[in-house]
Order: C-alpha cells, then structure tokens, then sequence
C-alpha cells in the first residue's frame, strides 16, 4: 500500500514538474519582464476621398523604448463600432490590419532613439468599414460620429534596456487629433427665429485681403453638428496648404442646415429654399465681421442637395458672388426659367458633374442649364462632365486591377482634389486656379 502511494506521490511530483516546465517556457518572458498595468490609447482621424476615417492609435507604452522595438505584428488591434441614435446601437466590430509601426514621442512623431509611445497605422479603403469614424443612418438621413472603442492587445515582447514588457493592453481613450478638422472653428447664427451652425476656417493674418469660399453640403450632412458639412467628406481639403497656395490664403465658411437645403416653401425641391434668406443673412455678417475678406472675391458651391442651395444664390444674388461651383447639383432645369438664366449668364460658373450619377441625373439638371446658358452668351461659364467617378490617387483598386469606382453621384471628390481642368484661353487650367482670378471688379 505504501509503494502506491509512494508511486502516486512521485507520478504527482512529475506532473507538477511537467506543468511548470511548460509554464516556464511559454511564459519566459513574464518571468524576465515587468508586466505593466492598463494604458491607454489616443486616435488619429484623417478625412479621405469617401469621409473621416481612424488611420492611427498611438498606444502609451508606460516606459521609454527604443527605436526599432514594435513591429506590425507587436499589437493587435479590435475595434467595437456604435451609434447611439440606434435603437440597436452596436454597427460592428472585428480586428483592424496594422501595416506599419513605429516608436514616438507623444504626437506620434519617430524618434531618434528612444520613445514611450508607438504608432500604429491601420489599413483603410473605401470598403474597410471598420475605419470609419462616422456613420449614416436614416432616419434622421444624417452622419453623425460613431463610437469607436479600441483594445490594443500586446502579442510580442517589447525588449528594452530595462526589462521586457508583455502582457500590455491599451483599452482606456485619451483622446485624438482630427486633422485639418481641427483647424476649424464652429459657431451658429439665428435670424427670423431660423438657426444655422458652421464651421470655419481662417487664414493666417496677413497684409492683404483675403477671397471667401462659401460650401454648401449635400443631404447626408445635415443637423446641428457642424463639423460634419467638412468630415463627412473632404471638404476639409479647402483649408489644406495645396489649396490654400492658389489663393495665398483664403477664408472657408461651411454652413449646415437643421434639415436640408432643399426644404422649399411648398415642397422638396420646388425650386425654393425656406433657409435662403437665412443664409444669405449669415454670409454677409460673417464677410462683414471678418474685415481682410476681400468683398470682390466671395464664390460659392455645393454638392448635390448643396449644388441645388448654390444654384438658388446665384439665381437670387448673381452680383454678390464673384463665381460659384455647382457640382452634382440637383435643381433640375426645368425650374430655371428664361429670366433665371438671363440674371446668372454674366456669373462665372464651372458645372461639375459625372455621366454615371443616377441619384441627380445629369441631364436633367446640370447639362442643360449649362447649354442654355452658353447658348445665351454666357462668357465664363464651363461644364465637366466626367465619364464615373474613380480613384485618382493609385491607392484602390477593383479586382480586375482597375481603378476602384465610386458613385457617380461622388463627383465632389474631383472638386476637393482639384481635379478638375479645361483648357481656357489656350492653357490648361484647374478649377481652383480660375476660381482663384475670379473678382467682381473683373465684371
């Protein structure tokens, strides 16, 4: 009886041994290391051709480490996507693809040598939705920021002259930068009882005055937040240096509607907006209030819903707008009557719009007040109309290897890359260019 406990004992005392040889071995680095507590994370927001997207977390080491010590695979990231205007408020959730990594300084910058934070950047497309830092839901029809709650879960050592860390998860938000989105301010306006809000950018003061560029969002971007008329799609893009550089220094006003542009007085779209005067009252006060905008050289635009509310002030107000830009606009040409295209032929206007746009068709709205009104001796006044709407920059592809394809609806996307060209007088020239040479004092 004695030998079989005395064998039960030893085969225990193996068992144990056993277990703890490959505890040992798998958690080595636990052994070695300091294990550090929860940290926390900051984001990155960046807004691209198809709206803001998160392209970084920059997680907080808790230690300095050097340069060279967190690789893509050091970290994996989950995301957990919501919307708290849903009744069923979670959208998504799933493991974003890191494809770089790098140590840094607390803004994210490389460093040299040594660093107690790393950035990593996460891959995004049109298609990868779990990027998304915005959502759309309808009701209302409006974007709105979505919640995005990260883990960032540490899968490799991170060695460092003072020990390893392990066991690191990042799961706590301390905030985030949103770029060129943060450039701007917000404020709003009330008049005859009717309140607009707006985001805003301004230049950097100068010796000179500066021109003004009033945009006008489309549906999606209504509401009270203001910054969603510049982040659910590029917008933003009017504060970047490019295309600042062709104005040397221009203001942006981006109003937004409660509802939309295209409320009229007796319905959708009937060629009327109840926020016109309204609007019209917030850009004059706000060119009066800012006295280095040059009042010769205020243009407007818009996309879509916002193209119908631009085609509107330069119907009504065609001597206080030094040009416009209407893209994808959706006032069809049926309600621009004869006296509406004698009052804009003298406005320099560039129609922008894409052949495959089945949500405001082209030609029936923006082609055939463009011939009318070269057909009644409009001097400046150009269309481009683009074959579809595609990918410009190399980065997104189709299967078939071919540029990936956005909505024809999305013709914007050519405006805010100035993408847009003619050949005028002889010269190929952008649409930023020419809007930049517009002046009423040139009329």
């Amino acid at each position: 009886m004695k030998n079989i406990i005395r064998k039960h004992v030893k085969t225990a005392a193996l068992c144990t041994l056993a277990v703890s040889t490959v505890l040992s071995s798998s958690t080595g680095v636990l052994a070695k290391g300091v294990k550090p507590s929860s940290s926390s994370y900051r984001t990155v927001t960046e807004v691209e051709d198809w709206g803001a997207v998160i392209t970084k977390v920059i997680v907080d080491l808790g230690k300095p480490v050097p340069k060279g010590a967190v690789t893509t695979d050091t970290f994996n990231v989950h995301v957990v996507r919501s919307d708290s205007r849903l009744t069923n408020p979670k959208l998504e959730e799933g493991d974003r693809t890191v494809i770089n990594a790098y140590v840094s300084d607390k803004d994210g910058n490389r460093v040299v040598q040594t660093g107690k934070y790393a950035v990593l950047e996460i891959e995004i497309g049109p298609d990868v939705t779990l990027g998304s830092a915005l959502n759309f839901a309808y009701p209302p029809g409006f974007n709105a920021w979505s919640d995005n709650q990260y883990t960032i879960t540490q899968q490799k050592e991170i060695k460092t002259p003072a020990g390893s860390i392990t066991g690191l998860v990042a799961d706590t938000f301390a905030g985030g930068v949103r770029e060129l989105i943060d450039d701007f301010t917000t404020g709003q306006a009330t008049y005859n009882g009717q309140t607009l809000t707006y985001a805003d950018f301004a230049p950097k003061k100068d010796n000179h005055k500066n021109p003004l560029i009033i945009w006008l969002h489309g549906f999606g971007e209504g509401g009270t937040d203001p910054t969603m008329p510049i982040a659910a799609n590029k917008a933003v893009n009017f504060a970047s240096e490019h295309i600042q550089s062709y104005f040397d220094g221009v203001y942006v006003l981006a109003p937004q509607t409660p509802t939309f542009w295209m409320d009229g007085v007796t319905g959708f779209g009937d060629g009327t907006s109840k926020y016109e005067d309204s609007l019209m009252a917030l850009i004059q006060d706000y060119a009066a209030n800012n006295k280095d905008i040059d009042p010769n050289r205020i243009y407007i635009g818009g996309d879509s819903n916002g193209g119908y509310m631009t085609m509107l002030m330069i119907r009504d107000y065609p001597d206080y707008f030094a040009a416009a830009f209407p893209t994808c606009e959706a006032l069809k040409d049926t309600l621009v009557t004869e006296e509406d295209i004698r009052n804009m032929k003298e406005l320099p206007i560039w129609f922008v719009a894409a052949k495959t746009d089945n949500v405001v068709p082209p030609d029936q709205y923006a082609v055939p007040t463009f011939n009318r009104l070269a057909l009644a001796g409009a001097k400046d006044v150009h269309m481009s109309l683009f074959d579809k709407v595609i990918d410009t920059s190399g980065l997104y592809k189709k299967a078939d290897g071919t540029p990936y394809e956005y909505g024809g609806h999305n013709s914007w996307i050519y405006v805010y890359n100035n993408e847009v060209k003619d050949t005028i007088n002889g010269k190929e020239t952008t649409l930023m260019e020419w809007l930049a040479s517009q002046s009423l004092s040139k009329r």
